[in-house]
């Protein structure tokens, strides 16, 4: 193969990839309510793979924390 058969094959792999990431992204943001943003759901995946900013003991705490005070 030549190096712009190779090109072309990879453009059409990397389309190809975009779509299937499109379709997996709009299973996981559908519930039986309705459907999520897009880009919710893309926001909520990226925080959940990030380190917690606070660690709750108990729910005091947490409704402290919720509430400003």
């Amino acid at each position: 193969m030549t190096t712009k058969a190779l090109q072309q094959k990879t453009n059409e792999l990397e389309k190809e990839l975009a779509l299937l990431r499109s379709f997996v992204i709009g299973q996981f943001g559908r519930d039986p309510e309705g459907e999520y943003n897009p880009n919710f759901v893309k926001e909520i995946l990226k925080a959940a793979k990030g380190k917690p900013k606070y660690e709750f003991k108990d729910a005091d705490s947490f409704l402290k924390h919720i509430r400003g005070k």
